[in-house]
């Protein structure tokens, strides 16, 4: 019990501390500019300032925001995961009233200082939700359904869909503010594919004494599966057994530990795997 209110409790302030971070970056930075940012947050300020702009009508942002991402939720409860999708929910929410109730702070009216460290505090703020089992909604469901379907990164593809929503805000409110969305939503990417480490996948290969013991408590405890290759030392001559895994990069620290703890003498060899092709198991969301 204490294990499970503990869970949710972290769950929970990352959550609560992701929407702070959006919130604080849309009322300072975002609107600094006129920036778009990415994903259903950027497509809520788009039709919020068309609306504005072109009909003289003010249009709170929770009122669009959570309009927009019914459907999206939809799919996240549907196709990735009840507990998942009720977090992202939750963020959902947050972030919606916090932008309407944080009054507008800019800190600097620089463009390009705006794109850059706004776009880090949004790559930032996305990363600990979903370290806290949730997204901002909208796009980010698409892009970890894709993640799942494709076992590989999918970030970039949502990248696309952004510069769509940038061309349309380019022929509303110029070009200018839109290119330095790009920059934005660019940088925010990268924050993204560089600290969320559950897509990247890992090869590792294992030289051990202990074959069996390894092979079998690596399967019992990641689920992946393990290849036994017989070679020989080159310099000492001796048989060697080699174990040959795939695993996901947040899984590497763990099964290092194992590995050193079963085997003191092992040696692990760690390999980026740029992509795989067939079987690879990977843990569904709650």
């Amino acid at each position: 019990m204490y294990n499970f209110l503990k869970k949710h409790l972290f769950c929970f302030l990352c959550v609560l501390f992701a929407s702070l971070i959006m919130s604080f970056n849309i009322k300072t930075f975002v609107n600094a500019v006129g920036l778009i940012p990415s994903g259903f947050n950027g497509l809520s300020l788009l039709l919020q300032r068309t609306f504005y702009q072109f009909f003289e009508i003010n249009i709170p942002y929770f009122i669009i925001n959570i309009s927009l991402n019914v459907f999206p939720a939809l799919i996240g409860f549907y196709f990735i995961g009840k507990k998942f999708t009720g977090y992202s929910i939750l963020m959902i929410i947050f972030n919606s009233f916090l932008v309407d109730i944080i009054p507008s702070t800019p800190i600097t009216y620089d463009s390009l200082l705006v794109s850059v460290f706004g776009g880090i505090m949004n790559g930032i703020a996305i990363v600990i939700a979903l370290y806290g089992g949730a997204s901002s909604g909208g796009t980010d469901f698409v892009a970890i359904y894709l993640s799942y379907k494709l076992k590989k990164p999918s970030w970039n593809f949502i990248f696309i869909f952004n510069m769509l929503i940038l061309i349309i805000a380019g022929f509303l409110f110029g070009f200018e503010a839109a290119m330095y969305s790009i920059i934005f939503q660019f940088v925010s990417t990268q924050i993204i594919e560089k600290f969320h480490q559950k897509d990247h996948k890992i090869t590792l290969i294992i030289i051990t004494q202990k074959p069996n013991l390894l092979s079998q408590k690596l399967m019992e405890q990641t689920h992946h599966g393990v290849t036994l290759i017989q070679g020989e030392g080159c310099y000492s001559h001796e048989q060697k057994t080699i174990l040959y895994t795939v695993i996901g990069a947040d899984e590497v620290r763990h099964v290092s530990h194992l590995c050193k703890k079963l085997d003191s003498s092992v040696f692990i060899n760690i390999i980026c795997s740029k992509d795989i092709k067939g079987q690879f198991y990977q843990k569904p969301l709650e």
